[in-house]
């Protein structure tokens, strides 16, 4: 993967003797060479193979949006830029219970036809290095796994498209935490593209596709796993779903209507573009649930074959249980 860099530049919020959150800042942008690029490109990759993210668009009145927006019309420079907007983010930060400290990363670089702002708080971890003179010391390392703090702007559907509702990108952060609450007051946006509803309707579209068809057993499971396959295959690849695309690879109804006419004369109100969730598209074929210490996961072709459920009595009844789980029970019983 090649990636072309604009301007890069860290500083780092930390803390002083008092707990109070500081900014440590770098003079100077960060030099074109080998190093920067190799951080930038893992920084990208990580990001990109980070699930669960959420989209959004900047509010009207955004500070940061209108800083971007000297930025790119070179009335202000990126060391400027960076440095006002770290500010920012201390105050913000603040204001929280928490205090996330790590180096904070500004990077403006282009990924194939793509221009981004990649923005990001990097924690770190010490290590222990061995120098030439065979001496052990001490090193601090950036943990960019462990990166859960981090938002990347599309520039180019930005400036093209301004009323485009997914140009931001970030991720979700941890569970039990509200993460992104700081970072959204800092950058000044509101959520956009919401990627798993987008995928609830394509798997709701799929099943009236079917049904609407009368298709039989057999045609009906051919015809998810196509759809399955494909999002699957768009995901890993690190592409998105295309409406278009996906409607061309599946049959269309004997009524010779397509997928894609389907969706859109019913009005699921699908985008032509978004991301897939894998776990939502595995509902296509699996049947899974927890709840009361029972947890159940089968693919949905056994379904009336070894598996058989009653709404009535809200029974399950299982003919033929695995090995594995059979040799549990009959030694505890």
């Amino acid at each position: 993967m090649t990636i072309s860099i604009s301007n890069a530049i860290l500083h780092q919020i930390d803390t002083n003797e008092a707990d109070e959150l500081i900014v440590n800042y770098r003079s100077d942008e960060l030099p074109n060479n080998a190093a920067t690029e190799a951080l930038i490109s893992e920084l990208h990759r990580t990001y990109n193979a980070k699930a669960g993210k959420g989209f959004g668009l900047f509010l009207s009145d955004s500070e940061f949006k209108i800083g971007l927006q000297n930025l790119r019309s070179n009335q202000i420079g990126f060391l400027q830029f960076t440095s006002s907007n770290a500010e920012r983010l201390k105050n913000e930060l603040s204001k929280y219970p928490f205090a996330d400290t790590g180096v904070l990363v500004f990077a403006e670089y282009q990924s194939l036809a793509t221009e981004y702002l990649f923005v990001a708080i990097i924690p770190s971890i010490q290590g222990l290095q061995v120098d030439t003179q065979l001496d052990v010391g001490a090193t601090d390392h950036l943990d960019v796994d462990a990166m859960t703090i981090a938002a990347r702007i599309d520039l180019t559907t930005f400036e093209t498209d301004p009323d485009s509702n997914r140009y931001i990108s970030f991720l979700k952060g941890r569970v039990g935490r509200k993460v992104a609450d700081f970072f959204f007051d800092f950058l000044q946006i509101e959520r956009g593209l919401d990627v798993k509803a987008q995928n609830q309707v394509l798997v709701q579209a799929v099943e009236d596709f079917i049904a609407d068809d009368q298709l039989d057993k057999e045609e009906s499971l051919s015809l998810r796993k196509q759809v399955k396959d494909y999002c699957k295959g768009q995901h890993s690849s690190g592409e998105e779903v295309v409406i278009t695309e996906l409607s061309g690879e599946l049959p269309s109804s004997e009524s010779g209507v397509s997928f894609q006419q389907y969706t859109e004369e019913r009005g699921y109100e699908l985008e032509p573009t978004f991301p897939a969730d894998k776990a939502t598209i595995e509902k296509l074929d699996k049947f899974k649930g927890c709840g009361g210490g029972v947890t159940i996961s089968f693919d949905a072709i056994i379904l009336n074959e070894r598996i058989f459920y009653d709404p009535e009595t809200d029974t399950l009844t299982i003919k033929g249980t695995p090995p594995n789980l059979r040799d549990q029970l009959t030694r505890r019983s």
